[in-house]
């Protein structure tokens, strides 16, 4: 294949990943807010969302991270010069910490199916955006490459920060009329 439909493939696969980590933090949000719902609604909505959190994350969401490192690693024995520019290797670090964020929503899923909520709903609100600021951060440093200047980065990624936390808020105080 050519190094270019590697490259494709590794996007796609980021895509799929990503997109199964939005969602099944948002299912674990959901399944975390349905505890504090009357009896009878419980027993609808969890086993329900329990169900579809299996697929998602086994069929989606794993298969997505394996495929994006699976094809970011292929990239590298293509082209072994990635690794001498300096850019690439804040994406590695970015990758790894987004890897530990993806173990991390294993450990809340399998906790989650025998329903066991180490976290509330909002601190899994809270916690659905740090793959937000992962995306932002390597979707920069990588279209940017070794042009980013650090300071409007660090400046933008705490106003990202700033508004999410206030979205956050103000969606729990909106919530709570």
């Amino acid at each position: 294949m050519s190094y270019d439909a590697i490259k494709a493939l590794h996007i796609i696969f980021m895509v799929t990943w990503f997109a199964g980590l939005f969602y099944i933090v948002r299912l674990f949000i959901y399944q975390a807010e349905a505890e504090e719902l009357p009896e009878e609604e419980k027993k609808i909505l969890i086993p329900y969302l329990q169900k579809i959190q299996r697929p998602l994350w086994f069929g989606i969401t794993w298969p997505g991270m394996i495929l994006t490192a699976a094809f970011g690693t292929t990239l590298f024995f293509m082209n072994p010069a990635l690794l001498q520019q300096g850019f690439i290797h804040v994406k590695i670090a970015l990758v790894t910490g987004l890897i530990a964020y993806h173990f991390h929503c294993h450990r809340i899923y399998k906790k989650q199916q025998q329903r066991i909520y180490p976290h509330s709903g909002l601190f899994m609100r809270y916690w659905n955006e740090v793959a937000t600021l992962f995306l932002f951060l390597i979707v920069l440093v990588i279209v940017l490459k070794n042009n980013i200047n650090w300071a409007y980065m660090a400046i933008g990624m705490a106003v990202l920060i700033a508004l999410i936390l206030w979205g956050v808020k103000a969606y729990k105080r909106r919530r709570a009329k």
